[in-house]
């Protein structure tokens, strides 16, 4: 099954010229992915712009993911030389541990400014990621106060304005960033589901078959639990769904099933972990 997405927004290229000015301002970048698709959640575009500008990669949304794979996702970032964390920015999990590894990796940085004799100069730092990966709640967390709005949709933050977050920390800001293209189309897919893209630029019929089929393979019990339902992995995906719809009452008059209310069903289940632990990218020796 083909996953399109029709799309080429024009905020999102003003958000990149955005980013791209406002980078030569800070010292440390934070970029928050998805636990769920650490792979996928990482834009392409930011390695580029970044250059050698040191990078701090948090990893969010982990008490929504494969807590297994998200041990493997870890070891995978570790192995490649890149300072991870992994937090929960609802509950705070993991945050210090970040602030921590801002510091550490702004150490030779602040060691210059030293030898110049520069002392009351603020760390300056950036959090980057894809929309509604949990950037605002991150920043609020940090903080302490609901200074920046932060909304469960993507393209909800507009503007930019600098926080301090703890003591020698200042925080810029920004909007989320996609690329304007999607080479592989299991990218669009898997942003599509986790709420990163708009729903009106993808067909969220095929998006939660591509899920379920998914989901069938990889965690049938959770699936088979969550919604009272029995299933082989061979079987269609359309059957499953009518039995979701039958299980959940799902129903129009007359006993038809009203598949849009499945659709709308999964979808938010999947987004606010209802339906379990999942991660659908899987870390591989090439990431």
């Amino acid at each position: 099954m083909d996953f399109k997405i029709q799309w080429f927004p024009g905020h999102m290229t003003k958000a990149k010229r955005m980013m791209e000015q406002q980078l030569k301002l800070v010292d440390v970048v934070v970029e928050m992915l998805d636990a769920r698709i650490p792979r996928s959640s990482s834009n392409p575009m930011l390695i580029q712009m970044l250059g050698d500008k040191p990078k701090v990669v948090a990893l969010n949304k982990i008490d929504m993911a494969d807590p297994e794979k998200t041990e493997k996702w870890l070891q995978t970032f570790k192995n490649s030389g890149l300072p991870v964390c992994k937090v929960d920015c609802n509950t705070g999990k993991g945050v210090k541990q970040m602030v921590a590894a801002i510091q550490q990796v702004a150490r030779p940085v602040t060691d210059k400014w030293l030898r110049k004799g520069v002392r009351n100069r603020s760390i300056r730092v950036m959090i980057v990621g894809v929309p509604n990966v949990g950037k605002s709640t991150l920043i609020n967390r940090l903080v302490g106060k609901n200074k920046v709005v932060a909304a469960d949709r993507p393209g909800v933050t507009r503007g930019q304005q600098w926080v301090t977050i703890a003591k020698g920390l200042e925080l810029l800001d920004t909007p989320g960033v996609l690329w304007p293209k999607f080479e592989d189309p299991e990218v669009g897919f898997c942003l599509a589901v986790t709420g990163a893209i708009k729903e009106d630029v993808y067909d969220r019929e095929t998006a939660v078959e591509l899920l379920l089929e998914r989901l069938m393979h990889i965690y049938p019990e959770d699936l088979r639990v969550k919604y009272a339902i029995d299933f082989s992995e061979a079987e269609p995906v359309r059957e499953v769904m009518a039995k979701i719809a039958v299980a959940r009452g799902c129903l129009k008059a007359g006993g038809v099933l009203d598949i849009d209310k499945v659709i709308q069903l999964v979808l938010r289940d999947f987004r606010t972990g209802r339906l379990g632990r999942f991660t659908l990218d899987e870390p591989s020796e090439n990431n």
